[in-house]
C-alpha cells in the first residue's frame, strides 16, 4: 500500500491542489454572486419600501386639501373661540380617528391653534402658539408645506403636512396633518436589514435602527446644524454621527459587520430611503454551498484518479481500488443525502418565502387603490355637482310648470329629475367598486346615449354662458367602455374648455368622432388661451393644474378610466387654435 502511495504521490498531490484551487474558485464565484444577489434584494426592498411610504403618505395628504372645503373652517379661524370652533372640534376629533391620523389641527393667522382633534385632552393644542414653527410660516407664505419635526407639545416626531386657508394677501390661517412613521416603521422591520428615512439635510428621521435615529450621514454644514437648532426640529436632540460607515453601494457598521445599500428616491424632496442588507448570512450560505459543491469536485477528482490507478495497475491494485471504490462511493451518498435534505429544506423555505412575497404584493397592490381613492372622492363629488345643478334648475321649472298649469312638462322635468338621480346612483356605485378588490365591468356603449347624457349634465351651462358647443350628428358607433365613467371622462373635457373659453371673444368648443382601423377617436376642442406650456408635459400628473383654485385632479382620474378602458387620452394641437383633447377607444 505505501508503494502504491509513493508511486502515486504526484498525481494525487496534482489532483489536490486542483481541488483545492477549484474550491477557492467556487468560494470567490460564490460570494460574487451572493453579494450580487444582494445588491438586487437590498435594492427591491428599498423600492418595495418607498412603495409602502409613498401609500402612507398618500392617505393623509389629500385631508389638508378636503379640509379647505369645510364650511367651519374659515368660520372658526376668523371668529376664533365661537361655536364654528367647538364644531370644527368634534369634525376633526371624528376625521382623525377615521383615517387613523394622530392629530389634525387649525391654526389662525396669527399662530394660535384655534381647534383640534385632540381638544380636551391633556395635551391639547388648542391655544398654544405655533407661528414659530416652520411649516406654518411656510405655508402662510407658499400656500402649502411639509415638514418633518418632534412635536413641541407631545415630542413625537412625525411629518406636518400643512395648508393655507384662504388667499395669500388676506389668509384666515393654516390647517395641519401631522403623519407619524411608527406603525410603517414596525412593517419595514419584518423585512431584512435596516431601513434608514433620511432627510434633505441627510439626517435620519425615520429608521427601524433605534440606534441611527436622528443621526447626520454625514456632519451638518454651520447654517443648517443653526437653522435646526432655531426651528426645534428636533426638540433639544443635535444629531450625531450615524453608527455605519455608507460609502456608495456598501456599509460598515462599528463592529465591522458588512452591509450592501439599496438607495431610492422618497416622495417628498430631495430626501433618499437607504436599505442595509447584512452579507453575513448570504456569505455563510454561499460558503455552505462552496463546501458541498467543493466536496462533489474533490470527490469526482477522486474517484477518476482511482480510476486511472486502478486502470494501471489492474492485477495488483484490484482488490484495494474495490474497497476504495465502495468506501468513496458510501461517503459521497452520504455526502449526497445530507446535500439533499438541505437543499429539499431550502426549498421549502424559498416557497413559503414566494407565498409571503405574492400575500404581501397583494396587500400592498390594495393598499395603493385605497390610497387612490381620496383622489376619486374628490373627482367624483366635482362631477356630482353638475347632476345636482341640473336637478334643482329642472325642480324650479317644474314648479313653474305647475303654477302654469302645464302638467305634462312639469312631469318630463321630473322624470328626467329621477334619471339624474339614477345617474347620481350609478357614480356612487363606481366608487364603491373601485374600492373593492377586481375590476370593473365594461361592454358595448352607445356614443349617441353618452353625448346625450353628457349634454344633460353640461349643456345648460354652455347654453348660460353663450358658448358655441359643435357636436356630431347621431349614428354615432358603439364603443367598449363604462357609459357613467365614459360621461364623467367628456363632462371633464368639456367644462375645461368651457372654463377656458369664457369671456373670450367668439367662443367656441368643438366636439367631433372619427373612425380609425384600430378604433373610434373623439377629440374635444376649444378655441382658448391653450394650454400653460410650463405644465402641459405634466397636465395628467395629479395636482398639476392650471386654474387658480383647482385641485388638478380631473384630467388625471379622466386618463386612468381610458385606460381602464383599454384606450387613451392625451393631448393634441386644437385646430380652433386653443387646447385639444384626443379620446381613443375600443369599437364594440
Amino acid at each position: 500500500m505505501h508503494r502504491y502511495l509513493k508511486r502515486y504521490a504526484k498525481p494525487l498531490l496534482a489532483v489536490l491542489l486542483l481541488a483545492t484551487g477549484a474550491a477557492f474558485a467556487l468560494r470567490v464565484y460564490g460570494h460574487r454572486q451572493a453579494v450580487a444577489a444582494l445588491r438586487v434584494d437590498a435594492a427591491r426592498i428599498a423600492r418595495q419600501q418607498e412603495r409602502l411610504l409613498n401609500s402612507e403618505l398618500q392617505r393623509f395628504r389629500l385631508l389638508p386639501i378636503v379640509l379647505v372645503e369645510y364650511p367651519d373652517v374659515a368660520s372658526a379661524l376668523r371668529n376664533g373661540k365661537s361655536e364654528a370652533a367647538v364644531r370644527l372640534n368634534e369634525k376633526l376629533r371624528v376625521l382623525a380617528e377615521r383615517t387613523g391620523a394622530p392629530v389634525i389641527y387649525a391654526i389662525n393667522r396669527f399662530g394660535i391653534t384655534i381647534s383640534a382633534s385632540n381638544a380636551g385632552a391633556p395635551d391639547s393644542f388648542v391655544g398654544r402658539q405655533y407661528a414659530f414653527r416652520p411649516y406654518f410660516r411656510q405655508a402662510m407664505r407658499t400656500g402649502t408645506s411639509e415638514y418633518f419635526a418632534l412635536g413641541n407639545t407631545s415630542h413625537r416626531p412625525g411629518l406636518f403636512l400643512a395648508r393655507r386657508i384662504g388667499p395669500a394677501n388676506a389668509p384666515d390661517g393654516v390647517v395641519v396633518v401631522k403623519v407619524e412613521f411608527d406603525r410603517l416603521a414596525q412593517a419595514w422591520a419584518s423585512d431584512p436589514g435596516q431601513t434608514l428615512l433620511v432627510d434633505d439635510h441627510d439626517v435620519v428621521v425615520v429608521s427601524t435602527d433605534w440606534r441611527a435615529r436622528f443621526t447626520a450621514l454625514r456632519p451638518l454644514a454651520p447654517g443648517v446644524a443653526r437653522e435646526i437648532a432655531l426651528n426645534q426640529q428636533f426638540g433639544g436632540i443635535v444629531p450625531r454621527p450615524i453608527p455605519y460607515r455608507i460609502a456608495d453601494s456598501e456599509a460598515t457598521d462599528s463592529q465591522d459587520a458588512r452591509y450592501i445599500v439599496g438607495v431610492t428616491h422618497a416622495p417628498l424632496p430631495r430626501w433618499q430611503l437607504i436599505h442595509l442588507l447584512p452579507t453575513r448570512p448570504a456569505l455563510r450560505q454561499a460558503d455552505s454551498w462552496v463546501r458541498s459543491a467543493s466536496a462533489l469536485i474533490a470527490a469526482g477528482l477522486i474517484g477518476l484518479t482511482l480510476l486511472l490507478i486502478w486502470r494501471r495497475t489492474r492485477a495488483e491494485r484490484a482488490a484495494l481500488a474495490r474497497e476504495a471504490l465502495e468506501e468513496e462511493v458510501a461517503r459521497r451518498t452520504a455526502e449526497l443525502r445530507a446535500t439533499n435534505d438541505r437543499l429539499t429544506v431550502e426549498i421549502g423555505e424559498r416557497i413559503l418565502a414566494d407565498q409571503r412575497f405574492r400575500a404581501a404584493r397583494e396587500e400592498l397592490a390594495q393598499a395603493n387603490r385605497l390610497g387612490s381613492l381620496g383622489s376619486i372622492t374628490a373627482g367624483v363629488a366635482h362631477e356630482i355637482n353638475q347632476p345636482v345643478a341640473a336637478i334643482r334648475t329642472l325642480a324650479d321649472n317644474a314648479r313653474t310648470f305647475l303654477n302654469r298649469t302645464q302638467p305634462d312638462k312639469a312631469a318630463g322635468n321630473l322624470a328626467t329629475i329621477v334619471e339624474l338621480t339614477e345617474r347620481i346612483g350609478s357614480i356612487v356605485q363606481e366608487m364603491r367598486r373601485f374600492a373593492r378588490r377586481g375590476t370593473h365591468g365594461l361592454g358595448p356603449v352607445a356614443l349617441d346615449e353618452v353625448l346625450d347624457g353628457t349634454m344633460l349634465l353640461i349643456g345648460d351651462r354652455f347654453r348660460s354662458a353663450g358658448v358655441a358647443l359643435e357636436r356630431p350628428a347621431d349614428g354615432l358607433p358603439r364603443v367598449i367602455a363604462g357609459r357613467v365613467r365614459l360621461e364623467q371622462v367628456l363632462v371633464n373635457l368639456l367644462q375645461n374648455a368651457l372654463d377656458a373659453v369664457s369671456g373670450r371673444p367668439d367662443p367656441r368648443v368643438r366636439l367631433t368622432v372619427s373612425e380609425r382601423a384600430d378604433g373610434i377617436e373623439l377629440t374635444v376642442e376649444d378655441n382658448g388661451p391653450g394650454l400653460d406650456p410650463a405644465i402641459a408635459t405634466e397636465i395628467f400628473t395629479p395636482f398639476v393644474t392650471g386654474k387658480p383654485d383647482g385641485l388638478g385632479l380631473g384630467l388625471g382620474i379622466a386618463r386612468d378610466i381610458m385606460t381602464e378602458f383599454g384606450g387613451m387620452l392625451e393631448t393634441i394641437p386644437s385646430t380652433l387654435g386653443g387646447a385639444g383633447f384626443r379620446i381613443g377607444m375600443r369599437r364594440a
